[in-house]
């Protein structure tokens, strides 16, 4: 006989651990962020005395300027570089929960697919229609959350492309400007 309320504690269990998994990622990934804030912070304090002690050595006024142009391109190479490693950092979180969610997805179309089968077996005579018509629904929901899956990951890949072009170009830049003066 088809016990219907085991088959809901195995649900439970599964999302229970789902959400263990989604709390462990989640403070994985707050620690990474803050070791990186952490990192940056020291290395800005560090830059910070070191262009003070260099702006303090300065004799005249073209080495100021050559100090001042040699201080904003190093300026804009650290932002540079922590906003690259924030996205590359942001676009792992991203694929580690998007893979938590496809396998929970996957986890829990494949126990309701065994829950309506085991329900449909202890049906009562006669539900056929009802039976078939929730078939339908799920395997109707199932499949639009596939393509709605299926977009997503096309246009996180599209503005995936589009910020690293965008990272690269940035990159390049203060190396034009300097070639262009």
């Amino acid at each position: 006989m088809y016990n219907a309320t085991e088959s809901f504690a195995d649900i439970g269990k599964t999302n229970y651990a789902n959400a263990v998994k989604l709390a462990s990622l989640s403070l994985q990934n707050a620690e990474k962020l803050v070791k990186l804030n952490l990192s940056t912070a020291k290395a800005a304090l560090a830059q910070g005395i070191e262009n003070a002690q260099a702006v303090s050595e300065v004799k005249d006024i073209q080495e100021l300027l050559a100090l001042r142009s040699k201080l904003t391109e190093v300026g804009v190479q650290v932002a540079t570089g922590y906003s690259r490693t924030l996205y590359e950092l942001s676009s792992e979180v991203q694929a580690e929960f998007s893979a938590l969610a496809e396998e929970t997805w996957a986890s829990y179309t494949k126990g309701m697919a065994s829950w309506v089968e085991n329900a449909t077996k202890a049906a009562p005579a006669g539900s056929d229609v009802a039976v078939n018509a929730f078939k339908s629904t799920f395997a109707a929901s199932t499949a639009a959350f596939d393509q709605f899956q299926k977009a997503t990951k096309q246009v996180v890949n599209l503005a995936d492309a589009s910020v690293r072009a965008a990272a690269a170009s940035a990159t390049k830049a203060p190396g034009r400007a300097k070639r262009a003066a």
